[in-house]
């Protein structure tokens, strides 16, 4: 079931060199934040979809009990040794169903890898699967109203090994509703530089399709505009809004 990302599975360890567990930190407060507001009760219980290496879930497991989700097994390997107390599963947000009811389900990092409009609408139907009327969804976008082209640069060593990431965001003209993202890491050991890319093509929608696959799906959203995460990786003045969805499930579809 594992996906051949190479970012996610050969170098998933990269994460803990590139990630300090406190850059999460600010970020999952504010989604702790919407999906209490959202709630009409305080939600106790969180499914996170997408929880790669669990940066998000070192936070949410302080107000929530959490199950994390995810295709990569690299990543589900340092998720699990970075948060024993939570249990992940292996699978496709796309299709999975644990046959259980969650009072929130998130979607903070990784709805970009439904890159047509039918898988979209697959994921935010998982989700509304896993909750009960009046439970809450919480999903961080990207609209291609915002969207620009960018760059990023990511860097840390430790234990005598030094790692670089550069990224480059570019949209797509051949493939619609689209945008690359290719990696490019440098990675050093004992001087010895070995050089690894990786490349994934990600969706990226209009503000009118994420109203419509919500509203189907049974949802009741708001949104607010989230700046100033990536800030301190963006090269040249690059701009990289996101936006986040949350609302609670008012009918089922």
């Amino acid at each position: 079931m594992s996906q051949p990302w190479t970012a996610y599975n050969e170098l998933a360890w990269t994460e803990e060199w590139l990630a300090d567990p406190a850059d999460y930190e600010k970020e999952a407060a504010v989604y702790v934040g919407l999906m209490t507001r959202a709630a009409s009760e305080p939600p106790r219980t969180l499914l996170h979809l997408g929880s790669g290496a669990g940066g998000h879930d070192r936070w949410f497991k302080r107000h929530f009990t959490v199950t994390g989700v995810d295709l990569s097994r690299g990543m589900l390997d340092r998720a699990r040794a970075a948060n024993p107390e939570i249990t992940y599963v292996e699978g496709d947000m796309r299709t999975i169903r644990l046959h259980r009811r969650f009072d929130a389900v998130a979607i903070p990092d990784s709805i970009d890898y439904m890159n047509t409009a039918d898988d979209l609408q697959r994921a935010v139907d998982t989700a509304a699967a896993h909750l009960c009327p009046g439970g809450v969804l919480l999903v961080t976008a990207k609209t291609r109203e915002t969207f620009q082209n960018n760059n990023f640069a990511y860097t840390g060593e430790k234990d005598g090994v030094h790692v670089t990431l550069l990224e480059n965001n570019y949209i797509s003209k051949s493939r619609p509703h689209t945008y690359e993202a290719t990696l490019i890491y440098l990675i050093r050991r004992n001087a010895e530089l070995t050089i690894h890319t990786d490349h994934h093509v990600l969706g990226l929608f209009p503000q009118a399709l994420w109203e419509k696959v919500f509203e189907c799906a049974g949802f009741q959203m708001r949104q607010m505009t989230l700046d100033g995460i990536y800030d301190n990786w963006l090269l040249n003045d690059g701009e990289y809004p996101l936006t986040v969805f949350f609302g609670a499930r008012v009918k089922c579809p």
